[in-house]
């Protein structure tokens, strides 16, 4: 088996709790007394826009909350928003670890607005482990969209076969392993060491 030599993080489900997610959408719809199917229905025809960098975070609230007048503002909003984003302390614990060992180009595959995105870089120290952000909102592609793994490896300039893409959610790793990447499926952080490590990733 070819030595693993680049290892691609999700960030919402893996590293830190979800961004912008049906949870955590209607934990803020319930704070602020929103009608959910209203809402989802705005929401499902901008999310797409939002996520690949298309819209700002600001043009997706003035049409998905704002489109009338509100007891609350857009601010008060979105700083409820970004408070939902809490680490996974043992995860990134070990992609740092991974990322010290200088073995690995470590590097993300996300969905992500391009506000919440870079918020969460910022607050959880992630350029001090990553190198390369295949996000979303900069590339204006979406998981589980075989481009955005293309994209990935052609950035790095790595052979899939040395590749490893972490994810908790089975559809966005399809796309990876059809192109010949390893794959893991996320559930907490000693099953994910202990996958790697069946894949020679080691601190």
């Amino acid at each position: 088996m070819p030595k693993i030599s680049a290892i691609f993080w999700d960030v919402g489900g893996v590293l830190l709790t979800n961004a912008w997610d049906r949870e955590q959408r209607q934990g803020t719809l319930k704070q602020f007394a929103l009608d959910e199917v209203e809402f989802e229905n705005r929401h499902e025809m901008l999310v797409s826009s939002l996520e690949r960098g298309k819209i700002s975070l600001q043009q997706y609230l003035e049409r998905a909350i704002f489109y009338r007048p509100r007891s609350f503002t857009p601010d008060a909003f979105k700083e409820y928003m970004f408070s939902l984003s809490q680490p996974d302390k043992e995860t990134l614990q070990l992609a740092a670890e991974l990322a010290r060992s200088g073995k690995y180009r470590m590097s993300t595959i996300n969905n992500e607005s391009k506000e919440l995105n870079l918020f969460r870089i910022q607050t959880f120290g992630l350029r001090e482990i990553f190198s390369l952000f295949v996000s979303s909102c900069f590339v204006g592609l979406r998981k589980p969209e075989e481009g955005i793994y293309r994209l990935a490896l052609e950035m790095t300039q790595r052979p899939p076969e040395e590749c490893c893409f972490v994810d908790d959610r089975p559809l966005n790793l399809d796309s990876a392993s059809r192109l010949g990447m390893h794959v893991i499926q996320m559930e907490n952080a000693e099953q994910l060491r202990r996958d790697l490590q069946k894949l020679g990733a080691t601190t």
